[in-house]
């Protein structure tokens, strides 16, 4: 019987060195898998890999062996921190209950891998009855175990955790982690987690000094759909300039109509960011826009026209071109070189006279050239 087993053993050894070539991959998948138990120990060994494509293929199948779940309980719970860890990511794509004993008790392990994988783990299999213990890991000392614990608790898309998950929104030191309760309350998609998303939209951390940062916040906002619509159509109206900004770029990503006319409102702003996210989002509502950003060429402030002409010169429509060649005439000159630009990127021939007119007096050099070099687009 040993010798039965040493030599299916060398079998799966033989079929998990054929995952590496792409023409053999799926035959020696469907034959591990039939191995079943005797599989197991050289698949859990290759788990120590450092190509990480075959580590998912490792894992993928050790989760299709219910029979190797016991080894895997045992591993998770002595071997090297490495295998640990990826032994938990196996649990993680099998959902196998049968770990949740073993997961609970690699939350207090010793290596913040180990324990970050845990709780992702018991956040995939999806058991309620351990929230409670997910908790604590939210304070964890390591910033991946408490990202993790963001994660897993919002598997769950149970509004009363959602308090516990702001806290490290609105709170947690590290950019890193607070976009991880962003997401996990986002993902959740449940409407309960609006208002927390939108408190942390009005805290300076998210947009002072951590701009690019807050492009996670505003996601999560945006995947929780048309309920927050309203929510972001009040913050345009917000004491803050770039909560304006913000709220105006998913509103525009969202494109829906109720915020058409508000979007427009805000095109007059006199934040100046503020002005061009408005009309930026207006431009994704396409033909629907014309009419609201054709109105603000008419407002006395040349920002607020060259934003409207920045709007209008993304949407293609038949009405678009008349009136950026009107704006040629404006009497403000950043007006009249951000309606050549737009015209050039719009690139309608019915342009195309004004520009050469445009393009013939030298006497202003600089926008005769960028004249030309807009005819020379739309030709």
């Amino acid at each position: 019987m040993n010798w039965l087993t040493r030599g299916t053993q060398g079998e799966a050894k033989r079929l998990i060195a054929q995952l590496a070539d792409s023409t053999k991959r799926d035959h020696a998948t469907q034959d591990l898998i039939k191995l079943g138990a005797d599989s197991a120990p050289p698949l859990i060994d290759a788990l120590q890999t450092q190509d990480l494509n075959l580590l998912l293929y490792y894992q993928q199948i050790l989760a299709r062996i219910p029979s190797a779940s016991p080894l895997l309980i045992k591993t998770l719970g002595s071997a090297h921190p490495i295998l640990r860890g990826r032994a938990a990511e196996v649990f993680s794509i099998s959902k196998d209950k049968t770990a949740i004993p073993a997961l609970l008790v690699a939350l207090n392990g010793e290596y913040y891998t180990v324990r970050s994988r845990a709780a992702l783990a018991l956040g995939n299999i999806g058991e309620a009855r351990v929230i409670p213990a997910l908790f604590p890991l939210l304070k964890d000392k390591d910033d991946e175990v408490r990202s993790a614990a963001c994660t897993a608790i919002g598997k769950f898309r149970d509004p009363s955790t959602f308090d516990e998950i702001t806290n490290i929104l609105l709170d947690d030191p590290k950019i890193e982690v607070r976009q991880s309760a962003a997401q996990a309350l986002g993902e959740t998609k449940h409407p309960a987690a609006i208002p927390f998303l939108m408190e942390a939209l009005r805290d300076s951390y998210w947009w002072y000094e951590n701009g690019e940062g807050a492009l996670v916040l505003l996601n999560a906002i945006e995947v929780m759909g048309s309920a927050v619509v309203e929510p972001l159509i009040e913050a345009l109206g917000d004491r803050e300039g770039t909560v304006r900004t913000f709220a105006a770029m998913v509103l525009g990503n969202m494109r829906d109509m109720r915020a058409l006319e508000e979007l427009g409102m805000a095109v007059y702003d006199l934040h100046h960011e503020v002005s061009q996210a408005a009309a930026q989002a207006l431009a994704k509502f396409g033909a629907p826009a014309v009419g609201v950003l054709s109105d603000a060429l008419r407002h006395p402030e040349a920002a607020v026209r060259e934003h409207a002409i920045i709007g209008l010169g993304k949407i293609q429509d038949t009405r678009v071109a008349p009136l950026l060649i009107e704006m040629l005439n404006d009497p403000e000159r950043i007006v009249q070189k951000q309606a050549m630009q737009s015209l050039g990127e719009l690139k309608d021939e019915r342009a195309v006279s004004a520009l050469k007119e445009i393009a013939s007096k030298r006497a202003d050099r600089e926008l005769s050239a960028l004249a030309k070099q807009m005819h020379e687009l739309i030709k």
